[in-house]
């Protein structure tokens, strides 16, 4: 395994480029794959780049939120103390990777983007404690826990179709998450992965000889605060703890009536209001807690300015017609005991080109579920079979591995290299589970 390991790794190093360079590299494939595969001119396919480039301001400002609020509500006192305690579990480099990949698989299961802030805070976290552990693997095992967050609570897809008013309702009717999420074949590819994703990263650990420990420099969180030099209305305002405490209660206030009025909906939306008024809170003065916020922002520069590609991206794949024509494709060597199959490889396919799985399911919903309908393949299950191939090739796709590498301080090829092989086994346990079961 290490032989393997790293062979994957020199490659990577090698050959994987900068994410920035990856996303224009992946924009002129697309280009030139929508002029070969659909009618579109290039003329066309430009005004689909361009159209589409803005589509993901809303959804950006969301991921750059969550990576400054995780952010801010790591580097609290309080917080801090919580997460050490918990990463002195760790005695040895082999139990650190089996640690944060255990608690990344649960906290990105409840929900992907508390686990992906919460993954890499910790991998930190351990890494002060475990000093001889590989960093680069203990921030892959952060993110390989990644792979389980479309078959858990926090799944666009399953709880898109479980709503009244989803776009595919005269079709489909409202599917219950009893049949998505908490189906057999779903638990049981959650719980095969839950066991056998942290023996794989602790297998794939180099020899000592071979380990990159962590730069201490990347672990210093210390916040730079300004002396106060004269005590005036507005400073005594920055420093009121007071002022924090009432915007903290807005905030707590707030969730509580959320959470009873809609249950355990856990979004992108309110996993923000959490961190921030935790944040807020922990910080104790609106001046610490400022401090943190400028401190965090210099992570955030990555996700800025490569989340408007993806986007033009998407453009060009759904406009043009070319995720149709891929998963079309699959949907015509498929039968009704391989559709399942196929459907989450061609989702997988169309993921890496369209990293959303909202917009994922916009695209291929139409045609895999009219499919569907037509081989007898149930709905559910070809919704989850879209549902895990979109979170299947985000082992091997940097977009969503951003936030955990800025907060890290690492680049792409430093750990695409293990998550290659998180990509075949997680490949091979859902592809048994939906063929299967």
């Amino acid at each position: 395994m290490r032989v393997l390991t790293r062979w994957s790794n020199t490659i990577m190093e090698r050959y994987l480029p900068d994410p920035y360079i990856f996303v224009a590299i992946l924009t002129l494939v697309v280009f030139g794959l929508g002029l070969g595969l659909t009618d579109s001119g290039p003329l066309d396919m430009v005004v689909y780049w361009g159209d589409g480039f803005w589509g993901l301001l809303s959804f950006t400002m969301q991921m750059v939120i969550v990576l400054v609020a995780g952010h801010v509500l790591a580097s609290s006192p309080l917080f801090k103390k919580g997460l050490s305690s918990l990463a002195s579990l760790a005695k040895s480099p082999g139990s650190a990777i089996v640690l944060v990949t255990v608690v990344s698989i649960i906290a990105c299961w409840i929900n992907w983007g508390f686990g992906l802030v919460i993954g890499a805070l910790f991998a930190k976290e351990i890494a002060k404690k475990v000093k001889t552990v590989d960093y680069r693997l203990l921030i892959a095992s952060a993110y390989s826990g990644f792979i389980v967050w479309h078959g858990g609570l926090g799944g666009s897809i399953p709880l898109s179709i479980a709503t009244a008013d989803h776009p595919y309702v005269d079709m489909t009717g409202i599917i219950p998450t009893s049949e998505t999420i908490f189906s057999p074949y779903n638990l049981l590819i959650i719980g095969i992965l839950f066991v056998t994703l942290p023996i794989l990263n602790r297998f794939m650990m180099p020899k000592p000889e071979e380990t990159v420990t962590v730069d201490p420099a990347l672990l210093e969180d210390e916040l730079i605060v300004e002396e106060i030099t004269e005590q005036t209305p507005a400073s005594r305002l920055e420093n009121s703890w007071i002022l924090s405490m009432i915007i903290g209660a807005l905030g707590l206030v707030y969730l509580v009536q959320h959470f009873v009025v809609n249950g355990f909906d856990l979004n992108l939306n309110i996993v923000n209001l959490i961190f921030f008024t935790l944040g807020i809170i922990f910080h104790g003065t609106p001046k610490l807690f400022l401090a943190a916020v400028a401190n965090a922002v210099k992570t955030a520069g990555g996700i800025i300015i490569q989340f408007p590609f993806y986007a033009g991206i998407m453009g060009m794949m759904v406009t043009s017609g070319l995720a149709g024509v891929i998963s079309e494709g699959f949907v015509s060597i498929s039968t009704a005991a391989t559709f399942p199959l196929f459907s989450f490889y061609a989702a997988g396919i169309v993921n890496f080109f369209v990293p959303s799985g909202g917009g994922q399911w916009a695209v291929q919903a139409p045609i895999m579920l009219d499919a569907a309908q037509q081989l007898g393949v149930s709905y559910s299950k070809t919704a989850m079979a879209i549902a895990w191939g979109d979170a299947w090739t985000n082992m091997i796709q940097p977009f969503w591995a951003l936030p955990a590498l800025a907060i890290a301080g690492l680049r792409a090829k430093d750990i695409m290299g293990y998550c290659v092989f998180v990509l075949v086994l997680s490949g091979i346990v859902i592809s048994v589970g939906l063929y299967f079961f």
